[in-house]
């Protein structure tokens, strides 16, 4: 096979690849030219999730209509002149090439004018193919405009997500540079409406508040430079989570170096180890630190995109930044709190305490709490007065409902509750034996398949008396906005209210006292944790984690009503033996094998 040069378009669209993955790409590599030039304004707008249109307008310095083609070849830049600036590299662009990428593999759209030109200068490329070139009237700044991106290179573009993953994507590239340059304004704009827009002020708590929403912020604290002698370059700052604020992983920790997000193990590592004890195994905080240091220090031209970097002195900068979120969180441990009885009509601790009182009053031998629950049954003073005891009467135990037959198919016996043990799992008695039921897997089950059959028959609603704001932040309002059409056959009544707003006005009518916001951000974090599905997947998983959070919890005492209406629900499930999660919600013994345990087969 003879060896020879590759064409200069083939050539430039391999290049291309390595710089430009998908429509986030492109729009931190172009925010990233803006802030080079100097912008206090910049706006993104993209549409189709930045597939078929990706636009960046900013005020920044402009490119002179002579030097404007020049910008679009390969390794041409403005940033370094020479190798030895690669040392001191304090721009966040200096390869020279971004432009030159994006162009290969999309149809690009150039309009610049520095503040001191009479006119601008209007440039149109496709595939690195100059089209056009004329002047052209415009405000002071660059104005770039990508459309079609990978339209020459169709297997690339059959790798991207869907139109809402890779807007999320994009979305998370903008408000992280709106946390690290709060003196620039950014507006976000998809399908024609506006994101979120941060004030610009220079205030990072004014940011923090426009992407992550006014409560997040509120339970933020804030990171104060370092002054450890032994890392006196090294200074962090920025803002950590309270530990009663955590997430279920690591991707809500952003880390910045020199104001440039950067993606690095053993930095976020250290964050965590600064919560130890504090927070649950499982349990992440949220944070966004901010690390300066000179630039010799460390080297960001290791990495295609520039996402990683690497330190000189490695330990000294885990050092600081564990050092700094530890002195946040001093005095910080979260209070425990005695788990308090649900609000039920009984309370058996006090009950058991009341009645071993007065025994020991009347002078008669304190009573096991085993017997004082009997007795408390057969009082029926853990119910309310309407209800009609069925454990632990002896009219009921000495008259049993008569068998029902065994149904068909995966689907259950009619059963009977006989109690609870540990306030976690039932006691059932069915035709073929003993049930002992999950309550949180088995209304897991029930939820699910309330909310898939809700074509048939709508979920029933509660409306509020006054319709419910809830601030989200940026993020997370994003991806709740892909989804409101499954939130809404939820059972949910919400609709959009503003930036980064929404306004709810029912909830399931089986929520009970369940917090709506709480529940949409942890709805809306797992959805962000699950790019990698898509379609009816993504649905699924929207839906599994609704019924996760509003399914009956394990130490949930049931009253015996409750108990039963409970099993009727799981009767008419089509799968009731599994929760959405894969987990069994029952174990069944068998009346034979209990005779064989006790011993009375053959007797």
């Amino acid at each position: 096979m003879s060896i020879h040069v590759l064409p200069s378009d083939v050539a430039d669209k391999i290049a291309a690849g390595e710089v430009v993955e998908r429509p986030a790409s492109v729009v931190k590599e172009l925010i990233e030219n803006s802030l080079d030039a100097g912008a206090t304004d910049i706006r993104v707008e993209i549409a189709g999730g930045g597939k078929r249109l990706i636009r960046i307008i900013d005020n920044g310095s402009g490119i002179s209509a002579t030097e404007a083609p020049l910008a679009f070849q390969r390794h041409a830049t403005s940033k370094i002149r020479s190798a030895d600036e690669l040392e001191h590299i304090a721009t966040l662009g200096f390869r020279g090439e971004a432009l030159a990428a994006i162009s290969a593999v999309s149809k690009t759209t150039l309009i610049t004018r520095p503040a001191d030109a009479a006119a601008g200068v209007e440039i149109k490329l496709e595939g690195s193919k100059l089209i056009s070139q004329r002047a052209i009237g415009a405000p002071p700044g660059t104005s770039i405009t990508v459309e079609h991106l990978f339209w020459n290179t169709p297997a690339r573009k059959k790798f991207l997500r869907t139109d809402a993953a890779e807007a999320g994507r994009i979305s998370k590239i903008v408000t992280r540079y709106a946390l690290a340059y709060p003196e620039v304004r950014f507006s976000y704009v998809t399908q024609g409406r506006l994101g979120f827009q941060t004030p610009g002020n220079g205030d990072r708590m004014a940011a923090l508040v426009k992407v992550y929403g006014p409560d997040v912020a509120g339970q933020m604290l804030p990171v104060a430079e370092n002054d450890d002698p032994v890392t006196p370059d090294i200074r962090v700052s920025g803002f950590v989570s309270a530990p009663s604020l955590h997430r279920g992983n690591r991707s809500y920790i952003e880390l910045f170096v020199n104001r440039r997000y950067i993606q690095d193990r053993n930095l976020t590592f250290a964050v965590i180890q600064a919560y130890h004890t504090l927070l649950m195994v499982g349990r992440y905080p949220v944070a966004a630190l901010f690390i300066e240091m000179p630039p010799e220090l460390v080297d960001v031209n290791v990495h295609p995109t520039k996402a990683e970097v690497r330190f000189r002195e490695a330990s000294l900068v885990f050092r600081a930044v564990q050092r700094a979120v530890h002195r946040s969180l001093q005095g910080q441990a979260p209070i425990t709190r005695e788990l308090q009885t649900p609000d039920h009509p009984h309370d058996y601790r006090s009950q058991w305490a009341a009645r071993r009182q007065t025994l020991m009053q009347a002078g008669q031998t304190e009573t096991s709490p085993g017997q004082l629950a009997m007795d408390l049954y057969r009082q029926g003073a853990h119910q309310p007065e309407h209800e009609t005891p069925l454990v632990g009467r002896d009219d009921v135990a000495a008259s049993p409902r008569p068998a029902a037959p065994q149904p068909q198919g995966d689907r259950l016996p009619p059963l009977r509750p006989v109690g609870q043990i540990a306030a976690t799992y039932l006691i059932a008695e069915g035709p073929d034996g003993m049930y002992l039921i999950d309550q949180h897997a088995a209304h897991e089950r029930i939820l699910y398949e309330k909310i898939m059959k809700s074509e048939q028959q709508p979920i029933a609603r509660q409306q509020l008396l006054q319709p419910l704001t809830i601030e989200l932040g940026s993020q997370l309002a994003g991806l709740i906005a892909d989804h409101i059409e499954t939130l809404n056959k939820s059972g949910f009544e919400i609709e959009p209210f503003g930036e980064g707003s929404y306004l709810l006005r029912a909830v399931p009518a089986f929520m009970g006292k369940q917090d709506p916001q709480r529940l949409l951000e942890e709805v809306a974090s797992g959805l962000a944790d699950r790019t990698d599905l898509v379609g009816k997947a993504r649905e699924d998983a929207m839906v599994t984690m609704i019924c996760k959070r509003l399914a009956i919890k394990g130490g949930q005492a049931l009253s015996v009503a409750e108990q039963r209406e409970l099993l009727r629900q799981l009767e008419q499930c089509d799968n009731p033996r599994s929760c959405p999660h894969g987990r069994p919600t029952m174990l069944h013994l068998s009346a034979t094998a209990l005779e064989k345990q006790f011993g009375r087969l053959g007797a």
